[in-house]
């Protein structure tokens, strides 16, 4: 009871102070509405900051792409020089490479910082002999490529040849030794249009590219937007490579402010509104009550009088309190209506259950009626029932009247009109989309009438004819087409209509359908005449028109019977929609379609679609059989065949990285090995690109290409290096011999003549020109050797054949036939008499010789020599094994010289030193290479490797 008691008086206070309670309520409103539109503000604020970031992401990293691809330009073109620092055929790989990538226009070489190389020259020849690392504009730059030792691109910056351009700088090294300059010129619309710039929808943002500029103090723009963005929202990302900015700016300056002004202007309106109801709702809380005490008085009188009707009416009846909208009373027809009880009923009042839409004209009205100024009133409105859903009703509000015409309380009568109201949305709905679809439809439309056509045909007894007797009868008798196509009445064109037929106001064309049929299109026409003897009431056909400027225009034509009309034909929706564009379109798409099953068909690659989630493919190419030998069938039967046959030392590297580029959204390129159906390891190089909805990758699309062959031909570029760098390491070792060799033979002569001009008698000067005779002996068999070598090193035709391994051996144990009987030695061959080498013969007997006749010549004096010789496999190469149980070697004495030209190991007088060093050569020669394994006193091995 106490708590009644203060919720009362609580309520009275309010009561008491409608003032107060409007301004309360006024601010409360006011803050709810300001909160939800501070909300509204924010998510749009973050929504556009997203989508300026991953705009900004994109086409940086596009930006990137290309420099990556210039960067294998200036290194394509690095390779191109040859061991004298000269480039080979550059002008022909030059041409190729700005093919290839169309944002570049010129490349460069330069030795030592001076452009010597150009290409295109004719349109560079300013640039000619230009000395980068002395030109103020441009040693900067360049040195501080140098200094990185990396691609530096620097401008956007003027050219000497001319124009404006990106300069891309890769300096090459040889033996750590700066040679010059590998570089491409660029320019800036050309990578921003490579990089997708052109692609965004310039309504709403535009870019600018910039860089700061060290000597000025101050960054420099190079587009030609507006540069001064610090009144609009902006976002920039750093590209390193040039040291640049790329920015993002948001055109509308008070985009967001308009956006939620109104919403503002709006809640703070409908606050207001709300506290000055409250306020008039409750200033005359004394005269509401003496009104509802008055009213309930009368009700009590009239309560016997009118219960039957009230409680058996066929309608809801309910008594108000006029001053609070109360309900004192409502019969059972009300309540069921609602679906509250009475109890429950007398708890609510009328603004309660209202629809906000129709609450305010409902309260007009019902002061209307208090003031005296109507007598009562009926309107259709909303009520909300119990379980929320809206209920349409005719309500029906009188007061109820003492004897002084005064009232405290009004009766009001509801009738459920929802089924009524349901109808007439969904007429309103179907004539509102029905004007909006005929009138708004970029598709012209025709409204026609064709139920004179029908008629006449009736008349002329062609309906439910056969479509053969019909078409004959049409083919004889060509009037009709022009008979029929003037009985057709055009209703209604929309807007479309009149751009297609190029006429200035639809009344032209409501003239007849006849002013846009031509003669080539009348045998169309005759489709739907045939159509209509056969009853049909729709039909697709594609025809011409002729528009007011008598040009011919192609059209796709369809026609429709609206419903209700099927039998008279007398409204009739034609479109007209031209499909010029679209036929080209479909060339377009037929070329396209070919040239992509062309490319599919072509190149060595495997085309397919798979989920991003769980990687389940959908589609693949053909060429997964050619390439991997698996059926279609097979690989799209299991979800997880891919992962399945990926390489077990790649699988989980593999996953990983797709895992976390589908996450980043980035499209992205791997290489990886799988398993082929036959067991083979096959590279592959998957180049993904990813589908994403609201954000989310829902496919992976790509392309798998086999890269065995390229992967064959880097181990094969990586073995040329080696050799290339074992031929330098020959060439310098063979310099160094010509240059101590020959200079000692020289030194001798020199010092020789000088002997023989000091000489004081004849006999005197014959000892030293037979001593000079002894020299120059020496020196032309050390040409004879150094000639050898370098017969062995540049040839580079050399005839191999196959050659029956055990016949070579036999000779070279016949050509040492006598060291061999004269020492004893014991040969053990365990190589299969049928096994062929591919090989030089010159070479390979040179090769056995040398190695057979060492074993021989450095055999141990306290046991007999044996040799064993034997073949196996071993990583693709053939090893010829040759072993000998002789005086060895010390390898950690002398392996780094062992095969050494004039290199000796022992005592012998016949050891020149040449026969390793020869033997060496030829086997390199060939390919192959030759490994030594030895023990002093024990023996030695050595291995020759044959491709």
């Amino acid at each position: 009871m106490d708590s009644k008691e203060k919720q009362d008086k609580f309520a009275e206070w309010f009561y008491k102070r409608p003032k107060l309670t409007g301004f309360i309520t006024f601010l409360i409103l006011s803050y709810i509405a300001s909160f939800i539109v501070f909300q509204q503000y924010k998510l749009m604020k973050e929504d556009e900051q997203r989508e300026m970031n991953t705009i900004l992401n994109v086409i940086r990293q596009n930006i990137e792409q290309s420099l990556k691809n210039c960067y294998t330009t200036t290194l394509t073109l690095a390779l191109t020089i040859d061991d004298e620092g000269i480039p080979k055929d550059f002008d022909i790989i030059a041409k190729r490479l700005i093919a290839s990538n169309y944002s570049i226009h010129t490349v460069q070489l330069s030795p030592n910082g001076i452009v010597k190389y150009i290409y295109p020259l004719e349109s560079n020849r300013g640039a000619l002999n230009l000395n980068i690392l002395n030109d103020v504009s441009n040693n900067k730059d360049a040195l501080k490529s140098i200094a990185t030792k990396k691609m530096y691109f620097a401008g956007p910056q003027k050219l000497k040849q001319g124009g404006l351009g990106i300069i891309g700088r890769f300096p090459v090294f040889e033996n750590n030794k700066f040679w010059g300059f590998s570089s491409v010129i660029l320019s800036l619309k050309s990578l921003l249009k490579s990089a997708g710039i052109e692609n965004i929808d310039n309504s709403k943002y535009y870019f600018q590219f910039s860089k700061y500029d060290m000597l000025k103090k101050k960054e420099t723009f190079y587009l030609s937007n507006p540069t001064d963005f610090t009144k609009h929202y902006s976002m920039s990302t750093t590209i390193p490579d040039g040291d640049w900015k790329l920015h993002i700016i948001a055109k509308e300056q008070n985009f967001f402010q308009a956006q939620i002004l109104i919403p503002g202007i709006i809640g703070i309106f409908l606050a207001a509104l709300f506290g000055v109801l409250i306020f008039n709702l409750l200033k005359k809380p004394k005269e509401l009550e003496l009104l509802i005490n008055a009213q309930a008085r009368k009700l009590i009188n009239s309560e016997i009088k009118y219960q039957v009707i009230f409680d058996q009416a066929a309608v809801g009846i309910a008594y108000l309190d006029s001053f609070t909208g109360k309900f004192i009373e409502t019969n059972e027809k009300y309540c069921q209506l609602l679906g509250y009880t009475q109890k429950e009923m007398k708890e609510l009042n009328f603004q309660s259950i209202t629809h906000p839409e129709d609450l305010a004209e409902d309260l007009v009205l019902f002061e209307n009626i208090k003031e005296g100024l109507i007598e009562n009133y009926s309107i259709e409105k909303r009520l909300y029932i119990k379980n929320g859903d809206v209920l349409w009703i005719n309500l029906t509000v009188s007061p109820l009247l003492k004897e002084d015409y005064s009232f405290v309380n009004h009766i009001a009568i509801i009738e459920d009109i929802s089924i009524k109201k349901n109808a007439e949305i969904l007429i309103k709905n179907s004539e509102i989309r029905f004007k909006s679809l005929f009138e708004d439809t970029p598709i012209p439309l025709w409204e026609v009438d064709f139920s004179d056509v029908k008629k006449y045909l009736l008349k002329i007894n062609l309906i439910n004819q056969k479509p053969k007797a019909v078409n004959a009868y049409l083919k004889a008798n060509s009037q009709i087409f022009y008979d029929c196509l003037a009985l057709v009445r055009v209703i209604d064109v929309n807007a479309m209509s009149l751009t297609l037929c190029e006429f200035e106001n639809k009344e032209n064309l409501k003239l007849g359908f006849s002013k846009i049929i031509g003669s080539d299109a009348i045998g169309d026409f005759s489709k739907i005449i045939t159509a209509i003897t056969q009853k049909a009431t729709q039909g697709i056909f594609d025809t011409t028109i002729i528009n007011a400027n008598k040009e011919i225009r192609n059209i796709d034509l369809r026609w429709n019977v609206i419903h209700g009309y099927e039998e008279n034909l007398e409204r009739i929706i034609i479109s007209t929609e031209e499909i010029t564009e679209r036929k080209n379109s479909e060339k377009i798409i037929v070329e396209s379609q070919l040239r992509i099953e062309s490319l599919i068909n072509t190149i060595d690659g495997i085309v397919w679609e798979c989920d991003a989630i769980n990687y389940t493919f959908n589609f693949i190419s053909n060429k997964v059989t050619k390439i991997l030998a698996y059926t279609t069938t097979e690989w799209l039967s299991s979800p997880t065949f891919w992962l399945d046959h990926v390489h077990e030392e790649d699988r989980v590297w593999v996953q990983e990285f797709c895992d976390n580029q589908i996450k980043l959204l980035q499209n992205h390129e791997f290489e990886y090995r799988m398993i082929a159906k036959d067991g083979r390891t096959v590279w592959m190089r998957n180049i993904v690109t990813i589908i994403s909805s609201d954000g989310i990758a829902t496919q992976l699309r790509g392309l798998t290409l086999d890269i065995t062959k390229n992967k064959e031909a880097e181990k094969e570029l990586h073995a040329s290096f080696q050799l290339v760098s074992e031929q330098n390491k020959r060439l310098l070792n063979f310099s160094y011999i010509i240059s101590h060799n020959l200079r000692s033979h020289t030194s001798n002569i020199a010092s020789i003549i000088s002997l023989i001009e000091s000489a004081e008698n004849e006999e005197e000067r014959e000892q030293f020109l037979e001593l000079l005779k002894s020299v120059s002996a020496s020196l032309d068999e050390t040409m004879l050797h150094l000639n050898e070598v370098i017969n062995i090193n540049t040839n580079t035709s050399i005839l191999t054949e196959p050659l029956r391994l055990q016949h070579y051996i036999t000779m070279t144990t016949n050509l040492l036939q006598d060291s061999i009987k004269i020492n004893e030695v014991e040969i053990t061959n365990e190589i299969d008499p049928d096994c062929t080498i591919i090989y030089n013969p010159a070479y390979l007997e040179s090769v056995l010789y040398n190695i057979i006749s060492n074993a021989i010549r450095y055999r141990h004096s306290e046991r007999k020599p044996k040799i064993i010789i034997s073949l196996h496999q071993e990583n693709g190469f053939n090893v010829l094994t040759i072993t000998d149980n002789g005086i060895g070697i010390d390898l950690k004495r002398n392996g780094n010289k062992i095969f050494g030209m004039y290199k000796t190991f022992s005592t012998n007088a016949d050891s020149k030193g040449l026969g390793l060093f020869i033997t060496k050569n030829q086997i390199d020669a060939m390919g192959g290479f030759i490994n030594v394994e030895s023990e002093l006193n024990i023996g030695t091995t050595f291995k020759i490797y044959i491709k």
